[in-house]
């Protein structure tokens, strides 16, 4: 049985990959429309509006990989049309977005009172922590040994899953002033955890 390769839609594919402003501006955000309205209406994105979700999807799709250089796009080989190979790009965003919310919730205890008795004003400017030389598996080992794992969670969720700020914080359902104070105090119990386990080592 021969497959079927839809050629036009891998030229429409090299067009979007180099960036051609107009099949842009005419595939993706005019023609595949009806498409992404769907996907918004009937599944997680966490957009305020479909030009949002597709500006978002635009981005998954083009933007090249930290890793490979490439971007997604690049996988498309035209065994099927292009909106469809986008809608399972599409359908998949969302899912792997709605269950990463959903275990993050569940993950999450509540609040004691101690993190309620600092205020904004106590963060400090430089509240980011560096991974980039320690492996994932020994900070995981830390994050673990945390006994706060709502703090544990928010650095998980920063440096071990990459997310922004603005990301984790409405994944963990605060505002952002209480996620950079949140975020100073869990960098702070992770550090006196790290100290206490050098000591031992």
């Amino acid at each position: 049985m021969n497959l079927r390769i839809y050629t036009e839609d891998m030229l429409i594919a090299r067009e979007l990959i180099d960036h051609n402003e107009k099949v842009t501006r005419e595939f993706f955000y005019r023609q595949c429309y009806p498409l992404f309205k769907s996907i918004y209406d009937n599944y997680y994105t966490d957009c305020t509006c479909c030009k949002e979700f597709i500006d978002e999807i635009y981005l998954l799709v083009l933007a090249p990989s930290r890793y490979t250089g490439k971007c997604r796009l690049q996988d498309y080989k035209g065994e099927s049309t292009l909106a469809t190979w986008l809608k399972t790009v599409c359908v998949r965003y969302c899912y792997g977005k709605f269950e990463r919310k959903k275990r993050v919730q569940m993950e999450l205890p509540q609040s004691d009172d101690e993190e309620h008795k600092h205020s904004a004003d106590d963060i400090s400017v430089s509240i980011e922590l560096d991974f980039t030389n320690i492996n994932k598996s020994d900070v995981m080992v830390v994050l673990n040994m945390m006994p706060n794992k709502r703090y544990s969670t928010l650095l998980r969720l920063r440096y071990l899953e990459e997310l922004s700020n603005e990301e984790t914080a409405e994944l963990m359902g605060m505002s952002l002033d209480n996620y950079y104070n949140k975020h100073k105090l869990a960098k702070a119990q992770y550090e006196q955890v790290l100290r206490k386990e050098s000591r031992y080592a």
